[in-house]
């Protein structure tokens, strides 16, 4: 039983009649019958035919062998994984009433996240009846901004939900 192919369609499983073929070598042969280039594929080179562009009118084949083909795109997923960019959330966590020094530690925490690149959620909670006093919260969370400077993008304001107030700092795009 041969494994699936994730939708690709190789040699009979081509149901158009028509497709347009490029050799191994890289050289147009034009618009076939699927069944010339089929014959082709086999008897001349020795090889597969595969459907590389479904969607074109007609549809374009390549001739090439069908487990290079695989390893090749598998190579080029890879290489694409690899170029990605992630973007991780760091989050600090303080009280209304966090000391000066505490602070000033936290916000060292929060630049280092920021200079490796991380975007960083920093959330004040406050229990009981402190909620009332939010803006003791919206002071905290300012004098982090003062203290970073313009090393950070605010990215989103300071903002009152339930018993938290959170903001989210990114790095500055140079």
């Amino acid at each position: 039983m041969k494994k699936q192919n994730n939708g690709l369609r190789v040699n009979h499983r081509i149901r158009v009649p028509q497709v347009r073929v490029i050799a191994p070598d890289g050289e147009q042969l034009g618009v076939l019958d699927t069944s010339e280039a089929l014959r082709q594929a086999s008897e001349v080179y020795n090889l597969d035919l595969i459907e590389v562009s479904p969607f074109a009118k007609p549809p374009v084949c390549k001739i090439m062998d069908f487990g290079k083909y695989k390893y090749q795109q598998k190579k080029k997923s890879q290489e694409a994984k690899k170029n990605q960019n992630i973007i991780v959330v760091k989050e600090i966590k303080l009280r209304p009433n966090t000391d000066s020094h505490d602070l000033n530690v936290k916000t060292k925490h929060i630049d280092r996240f920021v200079k490796e690149g991380n975007k960083v959620k920093v959330t004040v909670r406050f229990r009981g009846r402190e909620v009332v006093h939010a803006d003791i919260g919206r002071v905290a969370l300012d004098r982090i901004i003062a203290n970073l400077g313009d090393d950070v993008l605010l990215e989103q304001e300071p903002k009152l939900e339930g018993k938290n107030m959170t903001m989210v700092l990114a790095p500055r795009q140079k």
